[in-house]
This record gives C-alpha cells, sequence and structure tokens, in this order.
C-alpha cells in the first residue's frame, strides 16, 4: 500500500489482535459482550480506521476494502466461537447449581404461624378497639392485694386457698400468679384519668389439672368500664355487640343472676350459638356485673359519682365455641395438624 493510504496492514492486525485478546479474556457472556462494544463498536479502533476509507486511492480502495472485510470477520467469527463456549459453560454452571438429588431424602419444613389462641386473643383486642377502648397489660406475677383484697375477696375466700391458687415463696412476700386479669383493672383505675374504658388480655394460671375442660395456664379477655351513669344496659349492649363479632350476626346473649366478690348485682353470660354443631344452644361464655362500690373506693373513685361496668371469658372457652372444639388439650399438646386446620397467619 502506497504512503498515503491511512489504513494500514500493522494498523489493521494492531486492532484485530487486540480485539481477540479481549474475546479471550472474557469469562462471561456480558464480559465478552462490552469487550465487543469496546473493539467492534463505533469508537472502536476498527471501526476508526473504517471511517477513513474516504481517504484511500482509488486505485487501493478495492483492497483496501477486501482487508478491513477479511479483518471485520474474523473478528465476528473469533466473536461467535467465544460466546458458544462461554454460553455453554454458563449453562453447565447453572445446570450444576440447580442439580436435585432425587435419591436424597426431602427436607420439608412448614412455615411456622401463630397460635390459634393468639389469633382469637389479638382478634378480641381489635373489637374493642374498634369500640374506643384501651388494651392494658400487667404483671403474671401479681400481689395479692391487687389480685384479691382490691377486688373484695375476703381474707377466708376459698380463691385464696393454696388448691386454687399459686402461691410465691416465701409467702410474706404475697406473691402470686394471678388468677385472672382482674388486677390489670384496679391497676388501670389507679393509674389512669376516669372515664376508663379498658380491656385487658393475658395469661392466667390456677391449679386445675389439664383435662378436657381445664387447664392451669389459660387465657383470658377482662374488661372494665367507669363513667358517670353507666348501667346493667350498656354492659348488655357492649357484651352483645362483641358476641355478634365473635360468633355472627346471629349471636345473642342471656345473663343469669349470680354472685362475684367484686360485682353488685352480678351475672353469668350465656352466648346463642346458632351454628353450634347438634343444633343451636345456650353455652356459658363468662361473668360481668356492675362493679362493686367497694372495688370504686379501694382504687379511689367515689361511687356516688362514677358507676362501672366489668366482665371476663376465656379465649380457650371462646375458641372451643367458635370451632366446636371438644378437648382443651388439644390446644397446648403442640400438634400442628391442630393448628393448621385454623390457617395460621405466619
Amino acid at each position: 500500500m502506497s504512503d498515503t493510504n491511512p489504513i494500514t496492514q500493522d494498523a489493521v492486525d494492531s486492532a484485530v489482535d487486540a480485539a481477540l485478546a479481549a474475546f479471550a479474556a472474557a469469562a462471561t457472556v456480558a464480559e465478552l459482550k462490552s469487550a465487543r462494544n469496546a473493539h467492534v463498536g463505533e469508537a472502536s479502533a476498527i471501526a476508526q480506521l473504517n471511517a477513513r476509507m474516504r481517504e484511500v486511492p482509488k486505485d487501493e480502495k478495492a483492497a483496501t476494502g477486501k482487508l478491513m472485510g477479511q479483518a471485520r470477520g474474523r473478528l465476528e467469527g473469533a466473536y461467535k466461537a467465544r460466546e458458544g463456549e462461554l454460553a455453554a459453560a454458563e449453562a453447565q454452571a447453572r445446570l450444576a447449581a440447580e442439580t436435585v438429588d432425587v435419591t436424597e431424602a426431602p427436607v420439608r419444613r412448614a412455615a411456622g404461624s401463630r397460635h390459634p389462641l393468639a389469633q382469637l386473643q389479638e382478634e378480641a383486642a381489635d373489637i374493642f378497639i374498634g369500640m374506643g377502648w384501651e388494651i392494658a397489660e400487667g404483671p403474671e406475677v401479681e400481689h395479692e392485694w391487687f389480685n384479691f383484697d382490691a377486688l373484695g375477696f375476703d381474707p377466708d375466700h376459698p380463691a385464696r386457698a393454696m388448691q386454687d391458687t399459686f402461691f410465691v415463696e416465701p409467702a410474706d412476700r404475697h406473691l402470686l400468679l394471678r388468677t385472672h386479669t382482674s388486677p390489670v383493672q384496679i391497676r388501670s383505675l389507679l393509674g389512669r384519668e376516669l372515664p376508663v374504658y379498658v380491656v385487658a388480655p393475658g395469661r392466667v394460671y390456677r391449679t386445675d389439672e389439664l383435662d378436657a375442660t381445664h387447664t392451669p395456664v389459660f387465657h383470658q379477655i377482662e374488661g372494665i368500664a367507669i363513667d358517670k351513669g353507666l348501667t346493667m344496659a350498656h354492659l348488655r349492649g357492649t357484651l352483645e355487640h362483641f358476641a355478634r363479632q365473635m360468633f355472627g350476626e346471629e349471636a345473642k346473649i342471656r345473663l343469669r343472676p349470680n354472685f362475684f366478690p367484686f360485682t353488685e348485682p352480678s351475672a353469668e353470660m350465656d352466648v346463642w350459638q346458632p351454628n353450634a354443631k347438634g343444633g343451636a344452644r345456650w353455652v356459658e361464655w363468662g361473668g360481668c356485673g356492675m362493679v362493686d362500690p367497694r372495688v370504686l373506693a379501694a382504687a379511689g373513685i367515689d361511687p356516688e359519682e362514677y358507676q362501672g361496668f366489668a366482665f371476663g371469658m376465656g379465649i380457650e372457652r371462646t375458641l372451643q365455641f367458635r370451632h366446636d372444639i371438644n378437648d382443651m388439650r388439644d390446644m397446648v399438646e403442640g400438634d400442628t395438624r391442630f393448628n393448621q386446620q385454623f390457617g395460621g397467619l405466619v
């Protein structure tokens, strides 16, 4: 080629050799594409040489064009060959990574979920939050005054006997595992400004034998409302709304006279279950009543100015009613098949 030809054999060979070296050095298809852009793209040396074809003397254009075409052909062939090698290697690596030994014993770990009792307790709390009530919590190791004295339990009341209550040694500390969540109500009255509308869900303890209908550790949700002018009508309306939310729009309650140390008058609360197995029926759900004036006085509240009502029911018992569970032991024995029937939430 003449001295006036800007495209020389050495320049073309240099550009080709640099591109081939870059193709060979690429370890992945992505790196190879980057090398192609750098050595064959518009800003590459081979492209810049090709752009100078207009400067080549006419009598040398054919030979120079052939030189450039051969160079591009070599690069294209080298690129495709290297691309095939890298693609095959990557595919093989993916296959190796995804290989499954069909003879190996499978590991099946189902996703964990919340216990149906925890779900139901939260659902019950949400219902009262929707009515504008507050949720309160308290210690499970409680002082005897909060658990019994402030609620009107006399010193010789049977509930204070060792066979009914877990007392914490030494006895002179007057500590016990709370037998209900009512102490949280007393703490709420002492720590909040009136009026008070509070529900207290939580774990409680009694020295019951574990059987189909009893367990020494169970859960309650108790509520207390203290305001001016509250009556049994407000209590009944609150509980009927709660029952409908728990058991459906056809659910209803009835109140039967009873005695509790911390309410006067007091009542047992039954709930009507229209969808119960074996036919619709009344079932005992919990206790309730108007707060005894002595309880108000113990919390420093004037019973002449304020009135209130209180209620409580078991979470386990509620779960039994909703799902027709006959044996309470199923709830505590840890068999995951029991949880799965409720479609547990992770």
